[in-house]
């Protein structure tokens, strides 16, 4: 049965307030979204006060009006964030809330933006926000980041399409990624929470000593931390209640050892930061440092990205995600790292989660680094893989069992 726009659209709704933050019942949610879609948010809003939500909180912010504040606003003002937002993110995650990020921006938005300002901000409300982060990082609140579409966004995707299909175009390839367009979608989700977190168990059975990467651009060897943990899928906050932290998602990750990367790893998806598109990259590290970058298009936004503190020059994460995952199989190039990380394997330049290991939810930041966990202002996802990647797993007595195989998982 063909189902109609706006009764996706409400499935799109419930699938955010009933799996993505999962409300609970005199919980607060607050909701950031652009103005592109307030309507989502006004659907959302009602749903999750009719799943019992005590209040709901909405940020909206603006493309125009933040393309107008990087062209106009004076450059010594990049360096505030204000501290009234910090004290609201603060107050409601030390308060239970929930927390849900409608993803639209423009992926070329701050295009031709001089790079000390998108950097000094972007440094700004990494310091104004480092303690918030930190408890997202540390699943102390449920949180979600889903996505919807502008129209700059829509252009970039399907820029062959008529200007007036494009919007429905993008908003379909959003529904077919997040199991919308299933007949028992919130069913569907639960399924293929499963089969995550199997995966992920079979990998914490292993405890493997480290990764091996191969493909063309790519030779990488990742240590891992004694005790590290594998995750995917659903998570669950302090008080036990699961969440799903990206919708869609398709990967199985873990925190790497801060100073255990050597070698050098090329880009498979252009990266959107910063309103800027980094593309064609490749990374070389010793003992866990970034000591040389290239890339083709977008190299002094990306080596400005890895100067945001030293923390930035070292992996935070490293996914797993096969080549014949939903999305991939769209042959779809989003522009959006929500999308794009879900149809490659990739690492992650900055901070750990500290769930990634063994009581890490309750370590101090000294415990963490101790651990070999990085930490830093920032976390950016890059995409690494193809279906030419080969990955090996190094047992501690140096076996190496295949786990991806041609982009796909070898088990």
């Amino acid at each position: 049965m063909l189902l109609s726009f706006n009764t996706k659209l409400l499935k799109y709704a419930e699938l955010a307030v009933k799996v993505g933050v999962n409300i609970q019942k005199d919980q607060y949610l607050y909701i950031s979204c652009s103005t592109d879609n307030l309507k989502l948010a006004q659907i959302i809003t009602k749903m999750a006060y009719e799943n019992g939500a005590k209040q709901v909180f909405v940020d909206l912010s603006d493309d125009e009006l933040v393309r107008a504040r990087y062209e106009g606003a004076p450059k010594d003002s990049f360096d505030f964030f204000p501290p009234w937002k910090v004290q609201e993110r603060e107050w409601l995650a030390e308060n239970g809330a929930a927390f849900l990020s409608i993803s639209s921006q423009n992926p070329d938005l701050l295009k031709g933006i001089e790079r000390d300002r998108i950097m000094a901000f972007q440094k700004a409300s990494g310091q104004a926000l480092a303690n918030y982060y930190q408890m997202l990082q540390s699943d102390k609140f449920s949180w979600s980041v889903i996505a919807a579409p502008s129209k700059a966004w829509a252009a970039k995707v399907f820029p062959d399409l008529p200007e007036d299909q494009q919007m429905d175009a993008l908003w379909e390839a959003i529904f077919a990624a997040t199991r919308i367009d299933l007949e028992h979608s919130v069913e569907a989700w639960l399924a293929h929470d499963k089969e995550l977190h199997d995966k992920a168990d079979y990998l914490n059975s292993k405890q493997y000593k480290s990764l091996h990467y191969t493909a063309p651009g790519t030779d990488l060897t990742i240590e891992l931390p004694a005790h590290h943990i594998w995750t995917g899928g659903s998570s669950a906050n302090v008080q036990g209640q699961t969440f799903m932290a990206n919708m869609p998602t398709e990967e199985i990750f873990t925190a790497p050892l801060k100073t255990g990367v050597n070698g050098f790893v090329s880009s498979t998806k252009p990266l959107s930061y910063g309103g800027n598109i980094i593309d064609n990259f490749t990374l070389t590290f010793k003992d866990g440092r970034i000591i040389e970058v290239k890339a083709e298009e977008g190299q002094e936004i990306l080596a400005s990205l890895i100067e945001t503190d030293e923390g930035a020059h070292y992996l935070g994460e490293i996914a797993l995600v096969p080549h014949q995952s939903p999305i991939s199989q769209s042959n779809l190039l989003f522009y959006n790292t929500l999308f794009d990380e879900n149809a490659s394997n990739h690492l992650a330049i900055g901070s750990a989660y500290a769930f990634c290991i063994e009581g890490g939810k309750e370590m101090t930041s000294d415990e963490l680094a101790a651990h070999g966990i990085n930490q830093s202002l920032t976390h950016v996802d890059f995409m690494i893989g193809s279906n030419k990647m080969n990955i090996d797993g190094i047992t501690h007595d140096n076996h190496k069992d295949p786990i991806f195989r041609d982009g796909n998982w070898a088990f």
